[in-house]
Parts: C-alpha cells; sequence; structure tokens
C-alpha cells in the first residue's frame, strides 16, 4: 500500500450519523463507509450504504474507479492509478480521468435537522426535535467529461451491522428489495428480524437487481490495531447510467421509507445542500470570523484556516435523543458523548466562536443529570442510567461554568446552576461514590476504590487501572481549589441581588467557600517537589508520592485559579518543556520514565498499557499554552503551530487533528481521527 494515499476525511450530519473513507478511496478501516446511520442520535450507529463501486464504459475500454484491499492482500481493482485530484472543501472532490476523460465525484451529508433551528442558532431558546425532524441521509454526484459518451456503472455494496464490527454473509442475513420509480427501498432481514429500512433515489440510470455477496475485503487498519479485520459486504444491484459530455447524475442514500415530504430529487439538489451547509456555518461563525487576524507565515490565507477550524470543531456537536439536548462527541470514529471530554472542550467549542447558546444547553444538559455530587462521564440511549465514573467531570463542570459566566455575565443562570454548585460541593465534603471525600486534615480531596480509574488517564487492561492514580491526583486538587474560589466570588454575587436573608447567607457561604480554599492552596504546597523543581503527580493512600514527570502539574497550573507560586509555575513549565512539550502536545510521562513508551501501537491491551505511559496528547497544549502565558508573561510561546497546523490541513483525517501521536520521533498520529478537545484547544488558543 505504499503508493496509496490512506489521508482519510470525514462527514458528519449533527446526529452522530457519518460518512468517513481515504483520498485514494480504498476502504482500511471497519468504521470506512458512506452512511454510518445513528438511528438513536447520537448512538446505534449503523452502516447501510458502504460505497458504491464505480465503473466508466467508453468506446473499445472499460475503466474501473474503484480501490478495494482484499483479505489475500491483493489490491484489485487499481482505480486509484487513475486518480488525478482530490479536494476536500467544502466537499471531498475526487477527479478521476485521462487524456480524453474525466469523471468527478462529490459527497455532502446535510445536517440532519429538518424545518428547525440548529444547537446555538437563534434567540436562545431551546429547541425540541422530534424523531420526524431528524434527517440521515449523504447525496453523490458524478459528473462526466470527455469526447465521447460513455456509461457509468454503480454497483451497491451495503449492509446493516454495528458500526464497530464487521459483516459476514451467513445464511441467515438476507437484504430485501423494492423498486421504485428512480428508487429501491433496502431493508436487512436475519433471523427474522428487521433491519433500518433505508432507500437509495437517483436522477438518471436503469436499476438492476442482481443479488450477490462480495467476500473477505480486507481492512488493514484494524490489523494493525488488532482487531476483526475481514469483511463481506452484500450488493443488491446496479446502475447504470447513460452520460454526455457535461452531464451529471446524482443519487441521495436516506434512512426511513420512501416519503413524499423528501421531495424530488433533482440536479439541483446536491448544489442546495452544499449551499445550506454552507449558509448553516456562516450565521453559526459569523461573530467569530469577525475577528482580525494577525499576519503569519501560513501558506493559505489565514481566515481560511480559521473557518476550517470552526467547521472542524461544528463535526462534534450533536443531538441527543434520550435526554433531547445537544452533547459533544468526543472523537470519531469510535468515540460517544463523554462528560469530561465535552467540559475540556467546551470553551473552544463554543465559547471562542461565541455559540453561547449551545454552551448554556451543554451546561444545562449535564448540571441536570448531576446525582450523588458527580457529573455523567456517558450517558446511555433511551431508558438507560447515566454513567458515573468519572471524578473530574464535576470539577470540569463548575470550571467550565466559570468560563461561561465571565463571557456572558449571565448571573441568572448562575442563579439556576447554583444548586448543582452546592450539591457537588457537599457530596465531596460529606463522601459519595468511590470512596470519594475531601480529607478533613488537609482539605485535599481523595478517592480510594480500587479497579477503577476516575481521572482523565483511564486506561484499564485486565480490570485494573494503567496508571491507577488512586489517593489525591494533583490536577484533581488543583480543579477542587479553583472550585472553591468560583463558589466564593458566586455566593459573594449572589449576596448583592439577593433578599436581605438570602444576601446574608449567601455572605457567609462565600466567607466559608473562601476560607476552605485558602486551606487547599496551603495544602497543595504538599505536591511541591523542590528537587525536581515539578509536582508530584498523585499522594498516594499511603502518603507516598508520585514523582513521576507527567502533564497533570501543568494542567494544574492553567486553571482559572491558580495555587502555585511565580517561581514554582516557571519552574514546573521549564521541567515541562525539557521532557513533555512536543511538536503536537505533550507526552503524558518523560521518555527518561523507566515506565515510558514511545509508541502508541500493538494490540488493544498493548495500545492501553501505551494510553498515557508517553503517548502525546494534543489536547495538552491547551493547558500548557494558559500555564505559560500566566508565567511567562512577556516571553514568546515556545511552541511552532506549523507542525499541527499541517497536519490539521494535510495529513490524518484532513481537516481535522487526531486523538494523539506517537511519543517518539516523528510522533505518528493514532487513537481517533478527528478529537473534539483536540480540535477544540486549538481553536481557544492558535493566533493567526
Amino acid at each position: 500500500m505504499v503508493d496509496l494515499d490512506t489521508r482519510e476525511w470525514l462527514l458528519t450530519n449533527g446526529l452522530g450519523s457519518f460518512a468517513s473513507g481515504t483520498v485514494s478511496d480504498i476502504r482500511t478501516r471497519t468504521y470506512h463507509g458512506w452512511l454510518f446511520a445513528a438511528t438513536s442520535p447520537p448512538s446505534r450507529r449503523t452502516l447501510l450504504l458502504s460505497h458504491l463501486e464505480a465503473s466508466l464504459e467508453l468506446p473499445n475500454r472499460i475503466m474501473a474507479l474503484g480501490t478495494n484491499f482484499w483479505g489475500s492482500g491483493q489490491i484489485e481493482p487499481k482505480g486509484y492509478q487513475l486518480l488525478r485530484r482530490f479536494e476536500i472543501n467544502p466537499v471531498p472532490k475526487w477527479i478521476w480521468g485521462e487524456d480524453h476523460w474525466q469523471i468527478t465525484r462529490l459527497l455532502v451529508m446535510p445536517c440532519g435537522f429538518v424545518g428547525s433551528k440548529e444547537w446555538g442558532v437563534g434567540s436562545g431558546e431551546e429547541n425540541s426535535h422530534s424523531p420526524s425532524l431528524l434527517s440521515h441521509r449523504i447525496l453523490i454526484q458524478y459528473r462526466y467529461e470527455g469526447t465521447d459518451a460513455a456509461t457509468l456503472r454503480l454497483r451497491l455494496l451495503v449492509s446493516d451491522r454495528d458500526f464497530h464490527h464487521q459483516q459476514k454473509a451467513i445464511p441467515e442475513l438476507q437484504f430485501s428489495q423494492m423498486l421504485g420509480q428512480q428508487q429501491v427501498c433496502l431493508q436487512a432481514i436475519i433471523s427474522r428480524s428487521f433491519g433500518t429500512p433505508w432507500q437509495l433515489r437517483w436522477t438518471r440510470g436503469e436499476y438492476q437487481a442482481d443479488a450477490v455477496w462480495y467476500w473477505n475485503y480486507g481492512l488493514p487498519e484494524e490489523t494493525l490495531r488488532g482487531l476483526g479485520d475481514r469483511e463481506d459486504l452484500f450488493s443488491p444491484g446496479y446502475l447504470t447510467v447513460r452520460l454526455n459530455p457535461g452531464d451529471a447524475v446524482t443519487l441521495e442514500a436516506r434512512v426511513g421509507f420512501p416519503n413524499e415530504l423528501h421531495g424530488t430529487l433533482t440536479s439541483d439538489t446536491f448544489v442546495e445542500a452544499v449551499e445550506a451547509e454552507q449558509e448553516r456555518l456562516s450565521q453559526i461563525f459569523h461573530r467569530a470570523m469577525d475577528k482580525k487576524t494577525t499576519n503569519a507565515p501560513y501558506p493559505i490565507p489565514q481566515a481560511q484556516i480559521q473557518q476550517q477550524l470552526l467547521q472542524a470543531a461544528d463535526r462534534f456537536i450533536v443531538y441527543r435523543a434520550s435526554i433531547d439536548g445537544p452533547t459533544v462527541i468526543a472523537g470519531y470514529h469510535w468515540f460517544n458523548d463523554w462528560g469530561r471530554d465535552t467540559l475540556i472542550a467546551l470553551p473552544g467549542l463554543a465559547l471562542v466562536p461565541q455559540r453561547y447558546d449551545l454552551a448554556k444547553g451543554l451546561l444545562q444538559t449535564f448540571g441536570r443529570y448531576c446525582h450523588a455530587g458527580l457529573i455523567p462521564n456517558a450517558f446511555p440511549d433511551i431508558g438507560g442510567e447515566p454513567f458515573y465514573n468519572s471524578l473530574d467531570a464535576a470539577l470540569w463542570w463548575i470550571e467550565t461554568l466559570g468560563l461561561y459566566l465571565e463571557a456572558t455575565q449571565d448571573w441568572q443562570f448562575l442563579t439556576e446552576q447554583y444548586p448543582v454548585v452546592q450539591q457537588i460541593y457537599k457530596a465531596f465534603i460529606g463522601g459519595t461514590r468511590y470512596n470519594i471525600q475531601v480529607d478533613s486534615m488537609d482539605w485535599l480531596v481523595g478517592w480510594y476504590a480500587r479497579s477503577v480509574a476516575l481521572t482523565w488517564m483511564d486506561a484499564v487492561v485486565a480490570g485494573e487501572p494503567v496508571t491507577p492514580r488512586r489517593g489525591k491526583p494533583v490536577e484533581i486538587n488543583a480543579l477542587w481549589y479553583s472550585a472553591l474560589c468560583w463558589a466564593s466570588r458566586w455566593a459573594e454575587i449572589l449576596s448583592e441581588h439577593g433578599t436581605p436573608e438570602d444576601s446574608a447567607r449567601f455572605a457567609k457561604q462565600a466567607l466559608r467557600y473562601g476560607q476552605q480554599a485558602q486551606q487547599v492552596k496551603a495544602s497543595l504546597q504538599k505536591y511541591w517537589n523542590s528537587r525536581l523543581g515539578y509536582l508530584y503527580d498523585t499522594i498516594e493512600p499511603d502518603d507516598r508520592r508520585n514523582c513521576q514527570i507527567r502533564p497533570n502539574s501543568v494542567i494544574a497550573l492553567s486553571l482559572s485559579h491558580c495555587a502555585f507560586s511565580q517561581e514554582q509555575g516557571r519552574q514546573i513549565l521549564d521541567v515541562a518543556r525539557s521532557h513533555l512539550l512536543t511538536p503536537y502536545g505533550l507526552r503524558t510521562l518523560a521518555p527518561t520514565d523507566s515506565e515510558y513508551v514511545g509508541q502508541y501501537t500493538g494490540n488493544p491491551q498493548q495500545r492501553d498499557r501505551a494510553y498515557h505511559q508517553g503517548t502525546v496528547w494534543s489536547w495538552l497544549i491547551g493547558p500548557f499554552i494558559r500555564a505559560w502565558e500566566r508565567f511567562y508573561p512577556q516571553e514568546p510561546l515556545p511552541f511552532d503551530w506549523q507542525p499541527l497546523i499541517n497536519h490539521f490541513l494535510h495529513e490524518g483525517c484532513i481537516g481535522s487533528i487526531s486523538e494523539i501521536f506517537d511519543g517518539d520521533e516523528p510522533h505518528k498520529p493514532k487513537g481517533a481521527i478527528a478529537q473534539a478537545w483536540s480540535v477544540a484547544e486549538v481553536v481557544r488558543h492558535i493566533k493567526l
């Protein structure tokens, strides 16, 4: 595969549905396909349309445009050899051709909200999206240019499987198809159970039913990940389209049975969908795009980079049906929405582009589900209970609420959410799940449950955390200190606007929170390691100190309220700069540590063991920048944005930022191809 361009592209629809593939058009992952439909938004993502296998017939010659990797290791056909150009903006575009012919293919996935306002646009009122207003579809357009008339043959390759798994041709799996006027409706049937119904429509051409299985597609990226790497796809038939030079054919794959409300598919439908998406993004981001930028040596216009970053950020904002509200997909392809990731990403995704309604909606969503002082780290589908397996999500909620209130001065929202702040405070003081409790001796937060991982370093292998961090993690207590400072300030604000009785009560709370914040500030000095000029990562249950050099000390310096001195902050940043800083973010462990793992590779257990043992996380560049600007305000940032911008524009998933990178050079991108907090922290801090 050395001559194949396996960089990736991604389309999303705001409901959790997505389409993805590679530049060379070869499918290398389980997650590559043209319509993964989130039938219970944003969950139950199901692959329906894998792709259309295209061939072009000219007089005396047939050209196969597709490229497939087979389980045998063979690549056939080799359509990538005819690929002349690929473009990503405004939509993915492939151009195949030779001297006397050219065919162009474009894809667009329209926003899934139909006939109603999208989250973050409008008056600020919450929107209710009934199932009838949600749409999962993708539009495909082929356009032909040449000296002779041609015939385009498009063979459907379909599936009905969970997006994490591969489809196998088994006798129990059948596909029904019902032909209509320029459309076919498809539905899987397995063991007498019906799958998701969907339809394919087209503007021109003749469809021929021709049921056949294609066996043993290879998925080389899954081979590298030590996961299932073979797939069978079903073809119900093919479409034959006669094209004169300048002709085009438009197709639409859409979830659901045919419906007159869908309107007529025409040659203009594709252009209208692209224009509607551009208008939607323009309405959302017009204020952010109005900001002036400074000159910088970037190879493309700065406004274009900014626009693409904002568009990348928008891909993670989705509607969750089970809570009827907005949430954030942590990363594509395989992550769902997570509380911690959402709250860390929220400033870059919503506050910087001034999507204040969205920010408010996200904070309301997670605040509403606060239970026993904990904020959910994940939501289930309809009918299930949220997952409260995070210690830091509640503290990140308070930190992010503070940033929202500072940006908006929305004190009415503070009044509404203040009881949640009190609930979190009382639960931490009195004790809650996982033996989370404030130590009455030093006022630091600790947790002592075994076999769970409650901080962002949450990898677990064979039932045991790789980086256990039980006891009192440094960034948790830095967040606790900042939370107490916020609570004291908010109680003061509420005391100024309440009745005399309420004012007195809030004034007492402000005093108590402030005094406790000072106690925590003093106790945070327990983390100071004067020998290293760094902070201990954790005070363990037996009071031992973990002296590994990890980025959590930098997080502790980056919060709205910081407990460490100017001299300490500078020493910490100097150590982090020397041991952790890379062109793509911060390592999770210093390379000098005996437990350092420089490459994120191998089977799932091997990768999980390396996840926080040296792997670079790009979101951590945000805390580093915030800390640097606090403690070295007059000195230039020791970080060159160019490698990360090159990655965003030209590498990995073009137009997004990977979850992680190898700790060792050349720092290859790994993990999820598009990660919310990776993009969000770049949006939050890059200065173009």
